[in-house]
């Protein structure tokens, strides 16, 4: 069972993750994506880009940072031998470029009981090098009841 009195609790932002061109590409093959401006830094700079842009959902690289500070938290009493991906979502700024400095930091912003399982919405707040805000990724994880 989830502790409820997590919700409100802010983890100490991430240390920063340099977006990489090649990890936008393996990114962008893994997720089928065949848009060249993930693979193509000239036709990422046509678009208006400094370099490759990643897919909407390379966010979650990012997002995973926080989301493993969650479950190292013994107080929050998430069992990942429990959990099951229920919702992501990201809400952008502008997109994530290669050559990205960025950081995260997660705030946990909702915990719910329904049918025996717990769910936890966790929103990450992801940042570029000079603070200002790039994405929001808001996941809900659902911790199953004991079987």
């Amino acid at each position: 069972m989830i502790n409820a009195e997590v919700v409100g609790r802010r983890y100490p932002a991430t240390a920063p993750y340099l977006v990489g061109r090649e990890k936008v590409r393996e990114f962008a093959r893994a997720v089928k994506s065949e848009a060249r401006v993930h693979f193509d830094v000239a036709t990422a700079q046509a678009a208006g880009f400094q370099d490759v842009v990643a897919p909407p959902t390379f966010a979650v690289v990012i997002q995973d940072f926080t989301l493993q500070q969650l479950l190292a938290d013994e107080e929050a009493g998430v069992d990942f031998s429990h959990v099951v991906h229920g919702d992501q979502r990201f809400t952008y700024t502008r997109p994530i470029v290669a050559g990205d400095e960025l950081t995260a930091q997660m705030t946990i912003t909702d915990v719910k009981s329904l049918g025996g399982n717990s769910m936890i919405t966790a929103t990450s707040e992801i940042a570029d090098a000079n603070g200002d805000h790039v994405v929001t990724a808001i996941s809900t994880l659902v911790v199953r009841g004991a079987e």
